[in-house]
């Protein structure tokens, strides 16, 4: 009984996310966005996101160099580096680590802050006052993920692709100009399109998934807690699985 119980919960809540969802999506279709309190989310998400996004991305970046070096010397061919470097940010690595560092950071700063209004009953005088607490606290806060995500990615490539050039260049011992330029030949339209791409994908489920914990939110401070740490780990497996069927579609459908 326990099992069926339990599977009829996951249902439920899976129905309501979709409702939910569909509710984010009419409200944004029927152009009812506060551009202003898009503003500030971007600023909350983004900005505030920044720092932790381009340490992380230029640390991959060094890493991918480090680990090319010795297989690439292996096979006397360490001028590869920079395209190894490049095309790995800009296909996969780049959107996935940053959708996945976004998720931690803001994912969850969203999702706390809507579940901390859920359990006060600030949502619920929201919707006493005439105002729908969906467009005025949800669709802010989605929209700015569909913002923030994208810009922080292509600062991320940005950077990663920098962190690889500082050990390709003073590590390796590849020529700067000659970095740059195969840094700059091996990546054509189609490879960051084909990443690029899986960036508002990842924006909008991050958006979704962390809104709906916060904004079902039960059970005070225990479950502002619960809800959050579910938010992040549902972004986390979202993001990766996703990402596996997104680069079969586009392998499948367009190639590199």
């Amino acid at each position: 009984m326990a099992v069926i119980k339990a599977f009829g919960d996951t249902i439920g809540s899976f129905g309501r996310a979709v409702i939910f969802l569909g509710e984010i999506a009419g409200c944004i279709l029927r152009g009812k966005i506060r551009w202003r309190l898009v503003a500030e989310q971007v600023f909350e998400q983004g900005v505030q996101s920044l720092l932790i996004v381009l340490l992380a991305a230029f640390a991959s970046g060094a890493v991918l160099a480090m680990q090319g070096q010795v297989m690439m010397e292996r096979f006397g061919a360490k001028e590869f580096i920079a395209q190894l470097v490049a095309l790995s940010l800009v296909r996969e690595l780049g959107p996935i680590f940053t959708a996945l560092v976004f998720s931690g950071k803001s994912g969850a700063g969203m999702a706390a802050e809507l579940g901390t209004m859920s359990v006060n009953n600030q949502i619920a005088a929201t919707r006493t006052m005439g105002v729908d607490p969906v467009e005025f606290l949800v669709v802010p806060r989605v929209v700015a993920c569909l913002i923030a995500l994208p810009v922080l990615v292509v600062l991320a490539e940005i950077v990663g692709i920098l962190g690889g050039y500082v050990i390709g260049v003073y590590e390796a011992g590849v020529p700067s100009a000659y970095y740059w330029t195969q840094t700059i030949n091996s990546i054509g339209f189609v490879d960051f399109f084909s990443g690029f791409i899986k960036v508002f994908f990842f924006a909008g489920l991050i958006g979704w998934v962390c809104a709906f914990q916060g904004f079902f939110t039960g059970g005070g401070s225990l479950g502002v807690g619960r809800h959050t740490t579910i938010a992040v780990a549902f972004c986390y497996v979202g993001v990766i699985v996703s990402n596996t069927v997104l680069t079969k579609m586009i392998l499948m459908f367009w190639g590199y």
